[in-house]
């Protein structure tokens, strides 16, 4: 059982020793010089004295929508690309139409200009 499990224990056993130096030489080696603009929280590319009611753009929202609906479409893939030799032929014709019907939804969305950063 446990000669099954080997590989994914020495996977991440190198892993965390990788990370760990990484780590270790990056606060030996790395430089130490804190300003006041290094110490100010990064949030979304926007300045910290953001107003509570600021509204952000429509855009930064249908953007974040579209890339969410077309990053979960893709996940569907991954378990016919997995097994595609046990469904056959109707499983990879059915995967052509869907990516075919994914890039007539990328196209429309990108021919509409919703992908544009106003």
């Amino acid at each position: 059982m446990l000669r099954s499990y080997l590989p994914a224990i020495v996977f991440l056993i190198l892993g965390g020793a990788v990370g760990g130096a990484f780590a270790v030489l990056n606060t030996v080696i790395g430089p130490r010089r804190a300003t006041p603009h290094k110490q100010d929280p990064y949030e979304c590319g926007l300045p910290s004295e953001v107003k509570r009611g600021m509204r952000f753009g429509i855009s930064f929202y249908l953007i974040a929508m579209l890339f969410i609906l077309f990053d979960i479409e893709v996940i569907f893939l991954y378990p016919i690309a997995i097994e595609l030799r046990a469904y056959g032929s109707f499983a990879l014709a059915e995967t052509i139409v869907f990516i075919a019907l994914l890039f007539v939804a990328f196209l429309y969305v990108w021919r509409r200009g919703a992908l544009e950063w106003r």
